[in-house]
């Protein structure tokens, strides 16, 4: 396999990861060395109705942990969202010995990661003052209260990211708050928590973690660490998410990708993304394609424009996930990988046209002018906005 130079990097990953069918039964014992206050940010109105939110406070208590919850965000974080949300920590007096636990897929846990680092800033400035290229370049100047992080999807890995995406909509904007303080302290993830959600969730997200993989794998910020478990990463999901679709209780399915979407996100904290992630926020504020989809319909386009740039690194990918027969030359292992990603998307009922996601031609200027964002300075190589009109056209 081809490897980055190990020359000169840093390797960020969360506190503790604590992983495993059931796990969640723990949470009091991790908790409990964060702080004797949990206030709950949770992304799904199903957590309350099965229960689960009363499971966590039960066992936060037994380790005298009390608990507050926030009021349900089921989108996407807005700046709206953090700056409300901070605000009534604020006023419940949040300090030393309060934490946040984020139950829900990444929007829940970027919202808490936003909410964790806002609440105790000195002022009233809003989120979009600290966030990338959209605000006033405001930094964090006190730490963040702690997160613990709970994932109940397997694909954005935002319980091992440094950073927590939130979006506008006037202006449109989706952007990064980003410090190496907003690690979660602690990453507990439990695959069985993802056995009840739907499986068109299952199949966006899991392609999302794909994506990760891939385009950390060959990210022009690429580096050692991340790009072994880019590769464990790719091995484990590619064939256990058609498993996991069809199967939604399938334990090892669902471990794998648990597994797989951790490493994504502990790749991507490191090593960046690339051009899906980075039109995918722009498609998101400004024709509200749902992050997953978006990344699943641009990745193969993705692979073809980073074709030539890795083509060796992408081959290597291929003979590894498709068990190419070993004469196969690098041009044709590259083209068997696109088609093999299209052919999952397929089988996965995940859509091919942008048009089917609703978005409309008048709308690729403004898509293309923000896709230009950090995940697009990873890209292997420089896409003109020219070449980027072009392949979203193609793709209507």
């Amino acid at each position: 396999m081809h490897w980055q130079e190990p020359t000169k990097y840093e390797f960020s990953i969360p506190g503790r990861i604590v992983f495993g069918w059931g796990r969640r039964q723990e949470v009091g014992r991790w908790a409990a060395r964060l702080g004797r206050r949990a206030t709950i940010i949770y992304g799904t109105a199903q957590f309350a109705q099965q229960g689960l939110l009363d499971d966590l406070a039960e066992w936060l208590c037994h380790e005298g942990i009390t608990t507050l919850r926030m009021e349900l965000v089921e989108h996407e974080p807005l700046v709206a969202d953090v700056d409300r949300l901070a605000e009534q920590l604020r006023q419940d007096r949040v300090g030393p010995g309060d934490f946040l636990l984020a139950v829900g897929g990444g929007s829940a846990i970027d919202l808490a990661k936003a909410v964790a680092a806002m609440a105790v800033q000195p002022g009233s400035a809003s989120v979009q003052d600290y966030l990338e290229g959209v605000g006033r370049g405001l930094r964090l100047v006190e730490d963040p209260l702690p997160v613990l992080a709970m994932p109940t999807t397997a694909g954005t890995g935002a319980e091992a990211t440094k950073n927590a995406v939130i979006s506008s909509y006037d202006p449109p904007f989706k952007r990064s708050l980003r410090d190496d303080r907003l690690l979660p302290r602690v990453a507990l993830v439990d695959p069985e928590l993802s056995v009840s959600v739907p499986a068109a969730v299952t199949a966006a997200s899991g392609m999302d973690a794909i994506t990760q993989l891939i385009e950390s794998y060959i990210s022009r910020r690429a580096q050692p660490i991340p790009q072994a478990l880019c590769l464990q990463g790719l091995q484990l999901a590619w064939s256990a998410l058609p498993v996991a679709f069809r199967e939604p209780t399938h334990q090892q399915a669902r471990s794998r990708m648990a597994q797989a979407a951790l490493l994504s996100g502990m790749a991507l904290a490191n090593s960046g993304l690339g051009l899906a992630h980075g039109v995918a926020a722009a498609l998101g504020v400004h024709a509200r394609v749902p992050h997953g989809l978006a990344c699943a319909m641009l990745l193969p386009t993705a692979l073809r424009v980073n074709a030539q740039v890795r083509q060796t690194e992408l081959a290597e990918l291929a003979h590894m996930l498709l068990h190419l027969p070993a004469g196969c030359s690098a041009e044709a292992a590259v083209q068997a990988l696109i088609e093999a990603v299209e052919e999952l998307c397929c089988r996965l009922g995940l859509p091919g046209r942008l048009s089917q996601l609703g978005v409309r031609p008048e709308q690729i200027p403004a898509i293309v002018h923000d896709s230009y964002g950090s995940s697009m300075q990873g890209n292997p190589r420089d896409v003109p906005e020219a070449e980027l009109t072009g392949l979203l056209e193609a793709l209507l």
